[in-house]
């Protein structure tokens, strides 16, 4: 695989963590540091780990998840998204608890963005890549288009206010029907 074409696999990976980091960040009051260094972080990260446990795997992690790894996206990203438009609508409530990018919102967000990553990573071990360079790349795209999402859902969130965590919500719903459905067909 050449050098454009494994920037092509990393930037489609990638598009995920933007639009999940997008609709996040619209959804937060006041996106900090702290938001956006733990959204970038672990999406960067599990996308590299994923990519790298599917290369070491390779066929016997793919017939164990065969079929299942599109349902879990689906309901990882199903369960948090009506989370926020459950609590849209709530402005005290968001302001006291709501931030996906902790604990186990941000652990399922992560493993919802990169599960394509762990696909990816089998059909390189498949094809005999060298996967040290990938895995590099394909975590250091996820963690710039993820940052990339945060500060364009941050200036949304502002503008748009609870309309911007509704809006949320229904993408992030939207993402795993898409993964569920693309899967089917």
């Amino acid at each position: 695989m050449d050098n454009l074409a494994l920037l092509g696999v990393a930037i489609a990976l990638g598009m995920d963590a933007f639009a999940v980091a997008l609709a996040v960040s619209s959804g937060l009051v006041n996106v900090t540091f702290r938001h956006i260094f733990r959204l970038t972080w672990h999406f960067g990260l599990f996308q590299s780990l994923m990519t790298f446990i599917g290369w070491l795997g390779g066929v016997a992690i793919f017939n164990v998840f065969w079929g299942l790894n599109d349902w879990i996206a689906f309901g990882l990203l199903t369960f948090i998204g009506l989370k926020m438009f459950r609590d849209s609508g709530k402005e005290e409530e968001r302001l006291e608890g709501f931030d996906p990018t902790k604990g186990w919102s941000l652990v399922g967000l992560s493993v919802a963005t990169s599960l394509d990553a762990l696909a990816v990573g089998i059909s390189f071990s498949l094809i005999g890549m060298e996967i040290m360079a990938p895995v590099a790349l394909i975590g250091l795209i996820a963690f710039l288009m993820t940052l990339v999402g945060m500060k364009i859902g941050d200036q949304a969130g502002k503008r748009l206010g609870k309309w911007a965590e509704w809006a949320g919500g229904v993408v992030l719903i939207i993402i795993g029907a898409r993964i569920l459905v693309g899967s089917m067909l």
